[in-house]
């Protein structure tokens, strides 16, 4: 096939040996399966901020620390220079977080780096070798989805305890390999400790899964391993290695009213946002 214009200067470079085919045109970026020698891996190419649909991006950015401070002031104040950076910062921190969560052990594709805002990693295959579904594709037993949601969830708690969360995490995109979910799609993600929005973006993360789980395993939606493991975020006491239940008692303590109005509105977008997810999935084009 033709080479896109963005991967041909990867081309020249030999980072990349040939574009196989497009595997998937989406929202934010176009996605194309490439050779790189004897190993075939994804090249994401991410689309230019004008033409991305991805909302709330200021509510996403906050708490990351840019890299010198001539940077952080132009990138605050709006200017030419300050997109341009803001957008640089945008696409590397997908591969920045690939790397941190892989060395946690999280379940990741593996990245191999970005060039010129072209993303080289890993190419999650099935156990016959065909792409990975993602998982709103697919049907699971009760067994299978009780299994896999555990896996979620101890993967979601690897990246707390690395400092980070997904932010947009939900069946759209968590691929199925022969050995499990895998977790996709991260430019998104926060900081953990230094984003105002981050427990209600966890919040948000593992009750998308769950409710996706949980429509093979119904008794999956009476877990709350968000609320367990913030609160032992929180206070310091989260691990890698710490055994959580799912469990969790709500506060007896009267309930602020605005707190409330806030769940509720913040719950409406929520599902808002879960319904452009699907509308958005219906709409992409995979090849």
């Amino acid at each position: 096939m033709k080479t896109p214009k963005r991967l041909q200067p990867l081309v020249d470079e030999g980072l990349i040996d040939e574009v196989v085919r497009p595997l998937m045109s989406g929202k934010e970026a176009d996605v194309y399966i490439v050779r790189c020698g004897d190993d075939v891996r994804c090249a994401k190419i991410y689309k230019e901020a004008d033409k991305r649909s991805f909302k709330k991006a200021v509510e996403y950015r906050e708490g990351r620390k840019g890299r010198n401070s001539r940077r952080a002031r132009a990138m605050e104040k709006g200017s030419n220079y300050g997109r341009q950076e803001q957008e640089q910062a945008w696409q590397n921190a997908e591969v920045d977080a690939l790397f941190r969560l892989a060395y946690a052990g999280v379940r990741v594709p593996k990245p191999y780096g970005c060039f010129d805002g072209v993303l080289l990693m890993e190419l999650v295959t099935d156990d016959a070798g065909y792409v990975a579904p993602r998982l709103n594709d697919i049907s699971l037993t009760a067994e299978m989805a009780t299994a896999h949601h555990y896996q979620v969830m101890k993967d979601v708690q690897r990246m707390l305890c690395a400092g980070l969360i997904h932010g947009d995490l939900s069946e759209f995109n968590v691929l199925l390999d022969d050995k499990g979910p895998v977790i996709i799609d991260l430019p998104q993600a926060v900081d953990a400790a230094a984003n105002n929005n981050a427990k209600r973006m966890l919040l948000r993360d593992v009750n998308n899964m769950t409710q996706y789980y949980g429509q093979f395993a119904p008794l999956l939606l009476k877990t709350k391993y968000a609320q367990e493991m913030w609160l032992k975020f929180e206070s310091g006491e989260l691990s890698p290695e710490s055994e959580l239940t799912g469990e969790f008692v709500e506060s007896e303590h009267t309930a602020d009213i605005n707190a409330v109005l806030e769940e509720i509105q913040a719950a409406f977008e929520e599902e808002q946002e879960r319904k452009e997810r699907i509308k958005d999935a219906a709409e992409e084009d995979e090849y």
